[in-house]
């Protein structure tokens, strides 16, 4: 009877072990993680967000050693629509005019095969007034595609790319689709800004957010997406 006991007991532990070792290591490392909805964690002059905002959404899990070092797991269902975009975000607050030198740099690993994946990783620009959105796509997979009408091919801020124009009822986005996938790189914020400034689609509005995330349409049967690194400067 003892014997039976402490079998069952030295099971148990094994069984307790082998569960914590079956946990994501950068989640199990994180100083912060979040499975809510709108869960978010500020450091650093940086805010994260978990930010599942579509709708017919599945799990998923923000988390964070650092404000530059960060990712989520997410299992969105093979469905239409976006379902969530997590990000980082620093806030500038300045004038197209006086913006300086603002620069942001990035490096992520993301999954780039396999079936029910469709996202991008993308930089989402604000002005202060929510009036204009300007979106990096820097990465897409899947069946995923801009708003608006094609506008014309340019390099500009470092990338070359294929830039749409259009509204989604609340606010014009322009969005700028690298023409090749990278997984890092440096963007010129105020080039792009002064682009679109100079091509009249908007005047000197003020930079509000700069936020770098996933675009995340479907990710089956869960997926991870990892900020290896993260920084917006100037």
């Amino acid at each position: 009877m003892l014997r039976t006991a402490r079998l069952a007991i030295g099971a148990f532990a094994l069984a307790v072990v082998l569960t914590v070792t079956a946990v994501p290591a950068p989640v199990q490392a994180a100083v912060w993680s979040s499975s809510d909805r709108w869960g978010t964690w500020s450091s650093g002059g940086y805010t994260l967000y978990n930010n599942i905002w579509g709708s017919g959404y599945g799990p998923q899990t923000i988390w964070a050693n650092s404000p530059s070092n960060w990712g989520v797991w997410a299992n969105h269902p093979n469905t239409g629509g976006i379902k969530a975009y997590p990000n980082a975000t620093r806030y500038i607050g300045r004038r197209v005019s006086a913006l300086g030198n603002v620069t942001s740099s990035f490096n992520v690993t993301v999954p780039t095969s396999g079936s029910g994946i469709a996202y991008t990783t993308a930089y989402d620009i604000w002005t202060t007034d929510h009036a204009h959105e300007i979106m990096l796509w820097m990465n897409k997979y899947g069946p995923v595609g801009p708003l608006g009408s094609f506008q014309v091919r340019a390099s500009v801020g470092g990338h070359t790319w294929d830039i749409y124009r259009g509204s989604n009822g609340s606010n014009q986005v322009y969005s700028f689709i690298r023409t090749s996938n990278t997984n890092s790189g440096t963007v010129d914020v105020r080039g792009i800004a002064t682009w679109i400034r100079d091509r009249g689609w908007f005047g000197d509005v003020t930079i509000g957010d700069v936020q770098l995330g996933y675009e995340i349409t479907s990710s089956a049967g869960g997926r991870d997406f990892v900020t290896n690194s993260f920084s917006v400067s100037g």
